[in-house]
């Protein structure tokens, strides 16, 4: 037993040159991505300026929170006074695909890799970040992982600093200019898939029109601004999957491999007889 976790350390060692190679090549790769990260986040600082955050406090959210949906809602929910409790379970269902993409990477992970390195790359998981781990052969190296979030991670938080310093130092007007940007931003996000799935397209149009009645209805006037968004999110999402479950993406191709094995194993047995 001694052996076996002796060999388990030194093999997940930094020193060894395969790990060190893995933590250059993730750097590498990650790198592009902290570019586009760091001009997204420069808006996210202006958000956190306008939530009353200090420079250390955005950079300390962003080090924290790998995920810019989820730190905006965050800055939206401490700028409307919203309860610490409202804002980790808004920030919790913003960021639950991330729940999807740790069981998906650990598919990937070897059986010996211990848990402080699963818990690490599931910490560092990102969109991007998930993607270009899992483009990877084989089982994944954490260096990989540790290596991509250093640099992108890195110049996501750099721009969320910069963000909220700008917000400090410009002009009120030029603020509030720097402040469409992340709506940009998010139009960015919903577009593509809206313009390939109308059901999308739909639940974003619900969501926008759901959104303006709970901040005009006197019904809705007492309840927070927090618990309006967690109400909305589980309303529209669980209605979604409710009404248009989606099949498992794969989901024929295996039910056609399992057929393939059955047939197989019926040639077996009449060659057998």
């Amino acid at each position: 037993m001694k052996n076996t976790t002796s060999e388990t350390a030194a093999k997940y060692a930094f020193q060894i040159p395969v790990n060190k190679n893995a933590f250059a090549n993730g750097a590498r790769d990650g790198f592009p991505i902290g570019l586009g990260y760091l001009a997204a986040a420069f808006s996210l600082g202006i958000a956190a300026r306008n939530a009353g955050l200090t420079p250390f406090q955005s950079t300390l959210a962003s080090l924290l929170c790998n995920a810019s949906a989820g730190e905006y809602a965050g800055f939206t929910l401490i700028a409307a006074g919203a309860s610490l409790l409202e804002i980790a379970v808004v920030i919790f269902i913003t960021n639950a695909r991330y729940l999807l993409m740790s069981c998906a990477m650990s598919q990937r992970m070897a059986t010996d890799m211990p848990g402080k390195h699963r818990m690490a790359m599931a910490f560092f998981i990102t969109d991007e970040l998930f993607a270009i781990n899992m483009a990877r052969p084989g089982y994944l190296n954490p260096y990989y992982s540790y290596g991509s979030a250093a640099t992108s991670l890195t110049l996501w938080a750099l721009g969320t600093a910069l963000g909220t310093i700008a917000g400090n130092i410009l002009p009120m007007r030029l603020v509030s200019a720097f402040s469409v940007t992340l709506y940009g931003m998010f139009l960015a996000v919903i577009i593509p898939p809206v313009r390939h799935d109308r059901i999308v397209g739909a639940l974003v149009i619900i969501s926008f029109i759901g959104s303006w009645l709970f901040s005009q209805l006197e019904i809705f006037s007492s309840i927070s601004a927090g618990t309006k968004t967690i109400l909305l999110t589980l309303l529209i999402a669980g209605g979604a999957a409710l009404l248009f479950p989606r099949e498992a993406e794969g989901g024929q191709e295996e039910d056609r491999d399992i057929s393939h094995v059955e047939e197989a194993k019926s040639e077996e047995t009449r060659e057998d007889v």
